[in-house]
């Protein structure tokens, strides 16, 4: 895994979709300092201790928000209801980045389960 790789992912997609990843990244960051960036499944992803802990996707309508785990959408259910979503995907608006506390749970949550914490 590289951080090139998600700078690449990224610089191939057009604004506003771009600019709001780039937060994403930011705001996934800010929580997980050390996490080792790269691409799980050709989309960006973050890695703890070996562990892919979240992940972002761009598509033609929206953006997704990926946990990397069948269960964590479901423990924050009550905070995402405002967000269409499967099991493993939360989606959101192409200009407009989740808001930092939900991501902050969301990556939580699946450290938790991850036993990462």
């Amino acid at each position: 895994m590289a951080a090139e790789d998600v700078d690449r992912y990224l610089a191939d997609l057009e604004d506003p979709k771009r600019a709001t990843l780039e937060e994403m990244r930011r705001r996934i960051l800010d929580v997980l300092p050390d996490a080792e960036q790269g691409l799980s499944y050709s989309v960006p992803a973050f890695k703890v201790d070996g562990k892919t802990v979240a992940g972002l996707a761009a598509f033609k309508a929206h953006l997704s928000y990926l946990p990397h785990s069948g269960s964590v959408l479901a423990a924050v259910s009550d905070k995402t209801r405002a967000y269409t979503q499967t099991k493993s995907a939360l989606h959101f608006p192409v200009d407009a980045p989740l808001p930092r506390t939900l991501i902050r749970e969301l990556i939580e949550v699946r450290l938790r389960e991850a036993g990462l914490r």
